[in-house]
């Protein structure tokens, strides 16, 4: 690795949990200069303005949640064995997520706005992404007939994702991990219920 791209690198690394913790606009030139030791001419020679990186540490961010969802995509399972398993990544790493400001998307999703067109974009296609990943697994155990034809894969995903980016805000807001914890067995609980099939159907 070049010395420029460990430069950066670093300058990620110290201030993507300031940008989660503060968001764009609450994140200050001397927040990041006290994180890396760096002077504003350094940080902004590398990435030009502060939009750039602020665009870089959200998908620094981003990183540790996809590797959950990822490892829950390549699990051996239906759809309830594989949407179960990125719960369980969720609760064995709420306090992870919790510690670095709660879930990137999230924030980004609630900062962003016309000041900040690419990273608006950026969530919006994230989002996305994340819905057609969980709609496919879906669609994929119905085709194999391991779930229930009877659900709606596209309304499956929405309430999914609510559930699961609620329970991080709400949890966070209040410092309540035990509420985290009951929402995540319920949305455990609304997995099973609305995929499993229905022997009387």
């Amino acid at each position: 690795m070049k010395k420029a791209d460990r430069t950066k690198a670093f300058i990620i690394e110290k201030v993507a949990p300031i940008f989660n913790k503060k968001g764009v606009y609450g994140t200050s030139l001397s927040d990041m200069t006290s994180a890396t030791g760096l002077t504003k001419g350094a940080i902004y020679g590398n990435f030009g303005s502060k939009d750039a990186l602020a665009m870089a540490c959200f998908e620094f961010n981003l990183r540790f949640l996809q590797k959950g969802l990822y490892k829950s995509i390549a699990i051996n399972g239906n759809a309830i064995d594989k949407l179960s398993a990125l719960v369980t990544f969720y609760q064995h790493h709420y306090r992870d997520v919790a510690e670095n400001g709660g879930c990137p998307l999230m924030n980004s999703a609630i900062e962003t706005d016309d000041a900040h067109p690419l990273l608006k974009e950026k969530v919006q296609t994230t989002f996305d992404l994340w819905r057609k990943e969980i709609i496919t697994i879906v669609i994929d155990s119905q085709r194999k007939m391991e779930v229930s034809p009877m659900v709606d894969p596209s309304s499956f995903a929405n309430t999914f994702i609510a559930l699961l980016e609620g329970g991080i805000l709400v949890s966070k807001t209040l410092n309540a991990p035990e509420y985290f914890n009951e929402v995540t067995n319920s949305l455990q609980k609304f997995i099973e219920s609305n995929l499993a099939q229905n022997d009387h159907a």
